[in-house]
């Protein structure tokens, strides 16, 4: 990555492999005055936008759910091979759900503890293609995230991606109001399709006092458009100098998390944040 005089930078998540290194490349990126946006794609689509804010009507403290589990062959798999050369699933992709729970909770994350499994002996001794974290945050929220690549993985491993909180739920499913089951879809981890609003109240005769609530998200961009979305907010950083100091905080933040429940899994113990 370069930060030369002139230069501003897209770069793919995660920031870096290390803390330090991401830290070091936030203070680089103030020292020249110069803008870099990591790709959070959840951050820049409707439908996550709209499951993010409904998250926040909930109450406190929240539970989070989510998963990407993918089943992967051929270059798929390939491709999953050489990311797991330098990183673990729950690393690699942890990033993106983890700064998703911090949004929702807009809280401290306190400690975060692991599990894993090597389910190919394709990959390095010391790697795993399957994980999940467990973080819990000062206001008392909790979250979980697996994630498993590889040809070994269920085509029907349903994608979770819901928070339940003391006022109801929120759910991302599929046009029909169900859960997506399409593990082997490239765009399984941004496709929604909708989200359904669960209201906990009770009326008077005990029952539900509301309807869940369906909000069609059918329209919503593809990859490649996402992508874009992603151009255009770093072209309106630059254009309109926008202090990004937030989302290159959020960024070193969210790789703390996870790069921490990678820790816990290498040494089976909880870890401290």
């Amino acid at each position: 990555m370069s930060l030369e005089a002139g230069a501003h930078v897209f770069t793919e998540k995660p920031l870096a492999l290390t803390v330090d290194q991401a830290q070091e490349l936030v203070e680089l990126a103030h020292q020249k005055k110069r803008k870099m946006v990591v790709g959070y794609i959840l951050r820049v689509h409707p439908a996550w936008k709209k499951f993010i804010d409904a998250a926040k009507t909930l109450g406190k403290p929240l539970v989070m759910r989510m998963n990407l589990n993918q089943q992967s062959c051929g270059s798929m798999w390939h491709t999953h091979k050489s990311l797991m050369a330098s990183m673990s699933p729950i690393v690699d992709c942890g990033v993106h759900y983890v700064d998703v729970m911090c949004l929702m909770t807009g809280a401290k994350p306190i400690r975060v503890s692991a599990i894993g499994a090597k389910l190919s002996n394709e990959i390095s001794v010391d790697m795993y293609n399957y994980g999940q974290l467990q973080v819990t945050f000062d206001d008392g929220s909790v979250g979980w995230y697996e994630a498993g690549w590889g040809p070994m993985m269920s085509e029907t491993a349903f994608f979770i991606k819901d928070v339940i909180g003391p006022k109801g739920s929120v759910s991302i499913v599929d046009e029909s109001g169900e859960r997506s089951d399409e593990s082997q879809d490239i765009e399984g981890h941004t496709k929604t399709g909708g989200i359904k609003l669960h209201h906990a109240e009770l009326n008077s005769a005990k029952e539900f006092a509301k309807k869940d609530e369906f909000f069609s998200t059918k329209d919503e961009p593809s990859h490649d458009e996402l992508c874009y979305l992603e151009q255009e907010f770093l072209l309106n950083a630059i254009q309109n100098d926008v202090d990004l100091s937030d989302h290159l905080n959020d960024a070193v933040n969210s790789l703390r998390i996870v790069l921490a429940a990678d820790e816990s899994f290498k040494t089976g113990k909880t870890i401290e944040l």
